[in-house]
């Protein structure tokens, strides 16, 4: 996509969502000392409270906690409220809460726990963020996606897997899923000074995928000490996205290792984009 002015330098107001552990944590810490104003989110107060300290600590210009469980659509919008109601600015939101489940587990809503976490709680609160953000401008919007997006289908017909659910499948598809809006949201805010971007952060040695099965977890473990990079090191992915000048004008992209690349056909299809916001948008409950 073309590009649009770059943002102007200077701290801040930057909203982490998943920011307790993992790359989240990371790049929050990242962008502490880089002396920005922190507004962390989370689903543990204890958890929040440490992470704070870190971040504090590091030099930010200002931490806030926010709690919500992304797998409850009734919190996503409570966030929502009072992100509207605290802040005047919002600069940047990271869209980084993830999760995976060896088995199909339904949320509370009633969805599929996987794409409820990685896609339409993310979809709810950016939509319900996008007039501040716009306000904000520039500003900047940036998803934590997967090299997984490569794999994933769109079901439209069985979008929480009822039929043949398996944790790759749906983490695909959520991670598709992330893509397709990335590009979708950032054509829509064309010329509004917020851009929208996501990324693979590498293979990242997280407890995000505690919630594989079993029988997969000593390769996991062995994998995680061999093969997989740092939090730091996948959290610094972010952090690039966040605030870096050198992107300040760059929308609509998929990136990894800090370069844009073409992300998987199903993902460029606007088609396919504009049925999953109508779908989404029922599902969410927005008009």
């Amino acid at each position: 996509m073309a590009e649009q002015p770059s943002a102007t330098p200077g701290p801040r107001t930057i909203l982490v969502t998943g920011a307790t552990a993992g790359i989240g944590l990371e790049s929050a810490t990242q962008l502490g000392m880089e002396g920005h104003h922190l507004v962390l989110v989370g689903r543990s107060a204890d958890k929040l409270a440490r992470a704070a300290a870190d971040v504090s600590a590091a030099g930010a210009a200002g931490v806030e906690t926010l709690e919500c469980d992304f797998a409850s659509l009734t919190a996503v919008r409570r966030l929502a409220e009072q992100v509207l109601a605290s802040y005047d600015a919002l600069h940047v939101l990271v869209n980084n809460a993830g999760t995976v489940h060896a088995e199909r587990t339904l949320t509370e809503d009633g969805i599929e726990a996987t794409f409820a976490v990685n896609h339409l709680g993310p979809f709810l609160l950016t939509e319900r963020l996008k007039p501040l953000l716009v306000a904000s401008e520039p500003a900047r919007v940036v998803f934590t996606s997967s090299v997984a997006q490569y794999r994933g289908t769109m079901d439209f017909d069985d979008l929480g897997f009822e039929h043949g659910y398996a944790i790759m499948k749906a983490y695909s598809r959520s991670k598709l899923a992330n893509v397709l809006y990335t590009r979708s949201l950032a054509a829509e805010l064309a010329g509004s000074g917020v851009t929208v971007n996501c990324l693979h952060p590498g293979t990242v040695a997280t407890d995000i995928w505690d919630g594989a099965p079993w029988f997969a977890r000593p390769a996991l473990h062995l994998a995680k000490r061999l093969f997989m990079i740092s939090p730091a090191e996948g959290g610094r992915t972010i952090t690039y996205l966040a605030t870096s000048p050198e992107v300040g004008g760059v929308t609509g992209e998929y990136f990894e290792n800090n370069v844009a690349k073409r992300p998987a056909d199903l993902a460029l299809d606007d088609a396919v984009a504009a049925r999953l916001r109508e779908e989404s948008a029922r599902l969410v409950g927005l008009a």
